[in-house]
């Protein structure tokens, strides 16, 4: 396949920009990897604060929920960068809110119900640890989903504007650093709940 398309432009497009998006990955995966043993760490230190707290039943929950909102974030603002309904400025995200805000409310709605799930699966479930762990669930939320809406709306203006495939470099990035931004935003949850 790579004899036969060497040639053709936009083959050789795709592939630098699928390796360069392959090395953002890489690395991105590494830091959330790295952040993970760290949430470990200060869980396993801090069992008489986080004893109450299933982080581990919902964690994978929280990431793919910051991936949906960076992906409906990102992927909307391609669309309308292409259809030429969106500037492809950044102060154009003000045009962009109702996506944004749709995206985040969503995420906050799913946040609670994994709150009220996780403590009722560990047979916890009473109001002031639903209380409690909703709010650093909230907190972990509010971080990572202005941070992925961000980047995710950045990597589409900048992707439009060098004319490159967002499609070579949203998804694949978005995804990733939503759950490095997921996982760096519980550290700093869990760090923050650990002084209240």
């Amino acid at each position: 396949m790579l004899a036969k398309n060497i040639r053709e432009p936009e083959f050789v497009k795709t592939l630098r920009e699928s390796l360069l998006t392959l090395v953002l990955v890489s690395f991105i995966i590494n830091v959330a990897g790295t952040v993970l043993g760290r949430v470990d760490e200060l869980v396993r230190e801090k069992e008489e604060v986080y004893g109450n707290y299933p982080v581990y039943v919902v964690y994978p929950a929280l990431i793919d929920t910051i991936g949906d909102v960076g992906a409906v974030v990102g992927s909307t603002a391609t669309t309308k960068l292409a259809l030429g309904t969106l500037k492809s400025s950044f102060s154009s995200i003000k045009n962009h809110f109702t996506e944004i805000s749709g995206a985040w409310a969503a995420s906050l709605i799913m946040y609670f119900a994994y709150s009220i799930l996780a403590l009722t699966i560990k047979g916890i479930l009473t109001p002031l640890n639903l209380a409690r762990f909703s709010l650093l669930l909230f907190t972990v939320n509010v971080l990572a989903a202005v941070l992925i809406a961000l980047v995710s709306y950045s990597v589409a203006i900048i992707t439009y504007q060098r004319g490159l495939d967002p499609d070579n470099f949203e998804i694949p990035i978005e995804s990733s650093l939503a759950d490095t931004l997921t996982t760096v935003s519980l550290l700093v949850a869990l760090t923050l709940w650990a002084w209240i």
